[in-house]
């Protein structure tokens, strides 16, 4: 079974940086997708970054440049740090993973999902 587990996140201020972690658990390989994605209140998920099996990684354009994906694959750890944060980061914000290649808008095919961390920033 596959278990996802969040760490960080919390309240910063404007152009304030967190690092958010997702420790990923039962998968049995490395061959499979992890991407961030966050949620604020009244609005739709966001698809914000994935990384490949390779190493690849792909960006929104709402964070790029300020958001940074990385993977630890022998912890099995992915890393989202966010530099340059804005109010309009604020939202809760998830890890979760897909077979293979599956690019961060697919959010339908990413199947595993984190329990979810918020990230809150003052102006």
């Amino acid at each position: 079974q596959v278990r996802l587990e969040q760490s960080g996140g919390g309240s910063v201020q404007l152009c304030g940086s967190l690092r958010l972690s997702c420790v990923v658990s039962g998968y049995g390989t490395t061959r499979y997708s992890v991407a961030w994605i966050r949620q604020a209140p009244g609005k739709e998920r966001e698809g914000l970054a994935n990384i490949y099996p390779d190493g690849n990684t792909q960006y929104a354009d709402s964070v790029k440049g300020r958001f940074t994906m990385s993977r630890d694959f022998d912890k099995g750890t992915a890393y989202l740090q966010m530099n340059g944060l804005k109010p309009e980061d604020t939202a809760m914000y998830y890890c979760a993973t897909g077979p293979r290649y599956v690019h961060f808008r697919e959010l339908t095919l990413f199947n595993s999902w984190g329990q979810g961390t918020q990230v809150t920033v003052a102006s």
